[in-house]
Order: C-alpha cells, then sequence, then structure tokens
C-alpha cells in the first residue's frame, strides 16, 4: 500500500514507541522500487522510498527535469505498492536543499509525497530554522511530514558534499525542534556518507541518546534520523534504535547490492553477447535467452530485495506493519 503523510506519522509513531527503526530506502528505477516494495512486502515491514534531486533529474531523461522526474518515480511508487496489503510505503524527498525549496513545494502540492527533507544544515542556524518552519507550514496543510537536519554529515551522497562533520548539539537540536515543528529530526552524530565500514566509524550513542532524552523532557519528543548509515554494523544500528533512532537511510548499500550482482552475472555469462576468444564476428551466435535485460536485470532487483530483508529484519520492523492485523 501507498502510504499519504497522514498514514506515515502513524507509522513512525508506533516505531518510536515501540523502539524499532524503519528502513528508508533510496530509488532511482522500476526495479530498485520493485525489489524493495517486495522485501517491505515479504517481510511485512513499512519502509520509506526516498528520491533525490539527482535521481529526478535522472529520471526525466536528457531533459533533466525534476518535476517530469518526481512525477515518474511517484507514480512508479504508487502503482507498484498499492498491488500489496500487509505493508505500506512512503516516499520522501531526499537532502532537498533550500535551492529546491520550489520542486518541495511541487511535490507537497500535487500530492507526489508523503514526505519531504529540507536540508538546510550549511545555512546559518538561524536561516536554517526560518527555512525550514516555511517547509513545515506549507507542508502540514497538505498533511505531509517534513524532516530537517542541524549539523552536517562528512562525505558524498547524490548532490550533498562535505569534507567536514559538524556533530549537532543538543541543546540546538531541542532549539531548532522547538521552532521549526519539524516531524522528524536528522542529527550529525558520525556516520558518513558514502562507501564506508561500521567498525571504522565512531558512532555516537551517547549523543543520540542526550538528543532523545532532552526532546522527551521538553516534551516534544521526535523520531531520529540516522543519515549516512550504510555501512554501520548490525549491533551499531540495533544500539542507535534502543537510544532514540527511528529512521535509518540506505543508499550506498543497495548500489553496491545491485553492481555486485550484475556484475557476477555477465562474469558468468559475457559469452552470450561477447565473442569469446578464437572465434569470429561472423561465425558468433548470440544467446537470446541469456542477454535478454529481464535476465540479468532481476539480478540486482534480487538483491536488493534480499537486502532490505535483512535489514528490517535487523531494525525490527518485520512483522510490526501498521496493516498487520
Amino acid at each position: 500500500m501507498f502510504y499519504s503523510g497522514k498514514e506515515l506519522k502513524k507509522v513512525f509513531d508506533k516505531a518510536k514507541k515501540e523502539r524499532y527503526g524503519i528502513i528508508a530506502s533510496n530509488v532511482v528505477f522500476d526495479n530498485a522500487i520493485r525489489g524493495l516494495v517486495q522485501g517491505y512486502e515479504a517481510q511485512k515491514s513499512d519502509g520509506l522510498l526516498q528520491m533525490s534531486a539527482g535521481a529526478m533529474k535522472y529520471a526525466a531523461g536528457s531533459t533533466k527535469n525534476v518535476e517530469v522526474g518526481a512525477q515518474l518515480i511517484s507514480s512508479m511508487t504508487k502503482i507498484i505498492a498499492n498491488q500489496y496489503k500487509n505493508s505500506g510505503v512512503g516516499l520522501h524527498i531526499d537532502h532537498a536543499t533550500p535551492n529546491y525549496f520550489d520542486l518541495v513545494v511541487y511535490c507537497i502540492e500535487n500530492g507526489l509525497v508523503s514526505s519531504v527533507m529540507i536540508d538546510a544544515s550549511h545555512e546559518e542556524f538561524e536561516e536554517n530554522i526560518r527555512i525550514s518552519a516555511e517547509v513545515v507550514k506549507i507542508a502540514h496543510k497538505h498533511g505531509v511530514l517534513v524532516e530537517g537536519e542541524i549539523g552536517y554529515i562528512k562525505g558524498a551522497e547524490d548532490e550533498i558534499v562535505s569534507d567536514t562533520q559538524l556533530y549537532t548539539k543538543p541543546e540546538e537540536a531541542l532549539e531548532y525542534v522547538k521552532k521549526t515543528n519539524v516531524d522528524l529530526f536528522a542529527a550529525s552524530v558520525g556516520t558518513n556518507h558514502g562507501v564506508t565500514k561500521g567498525s571504522k566509524v565512531t558512532l555516537r550513542i551517547d549523543l543520540i541518546k542526550q538528543i532523545d532524552d532532552l526532546l522527551i523532557k521538553n516534551n516534544v519528543e521526535r523520531g531520529i534520523v540516522l543519515h549516512g548509515a550504510s555501512g554501520l554494523t548490525a549491533q551499531q544500528q540495533i544500539d542507535a534504535i534502543k537510544n532514540g533512532v527511528v529512521k535509518i537511510n540506505k543508499d550506498t548499500r543497495y548500489q553496491m547490492e545491485i553492481a555486485e550482482a550484475v556484475c557476477r552475472y555477465w562474469l558468468k555469462e559475457a559469452d552470450s553477447i561477447i565473442p569469446p576468444n578464437g572465434i569470429s564476428d561472423d561465425d558468433f551466435q548470440p544467446d537470446k535467452k541469456r542477454f535478454d535485460p529481464r535476465k540479468w536485470i532481476v539480478k540486482g532487483e534480487d538483491a536488493m530485495q534480499k537486502a532490505v530483508e535483512e535489514l528490517v529484519q535487523i531494525s525490527g520492523s518485520a512483522g510490526n506493519s501498521i496493516m498487520s492485523k
């Protein structure tokens, strides 16, 4: 099922109350959407699909029209998700910087998304608050959730690049949440965007707990979001969830899974389309049964499904869909 913002709020409220995490997965292609939605459904877990500005540009083709790309990804997500009844997914805009403000408003007002992230974390603190509060005002009129962020995460993720890490200060987190009324709060606590190994990441569980405790104490409890989480160990993710994290973003992990699965297929089946050594093009007969795109694209799709099933088991969301009887 495709979730509206109202339904997605129920998902996050339930997850925060029961202390499990929702896996948020970045997508670009239809096969990624299929694989992930099938994985959530197989585990009876709710989830969130995410599209970045870069993904929207890619989806639109040579025009790079972000509005067209948003329409395409939203339509595919809704059509695929609405086939299933034991779980649900929403669609989220990931890391929309202030220069994409008009795009965020377009997606909200046209019912394309369930939630949005406004990332003004590189602005001055007061300006971040002003921009975030403006997005919240518009989004909440349409029942759409908003995620905001202060601090910033090292590494590269699509169009977001930072050479340094700036940890979130708990007292600033409190002020930000109070003044913006965001529904979800992304904190910088030691993770990195891009390819990393969790065993080498100093994840500040203590900082997550400090932020969560402070928000609860001041009656503004929010689900905390963990960006740059693809390289974390299972235990790191479990510990983060126990201490207030409710949404865990995944992107690089899926890209690696797809690339490896397709690469392994072609290492084995290359002679279905490329003549082996010693055979001329004239004598070579390609094997359509093996080079048919449906034979190898599905390998990546299956790998993504397997990955998200593993992730929702780690996060504790398996069997916890709000659709479950």
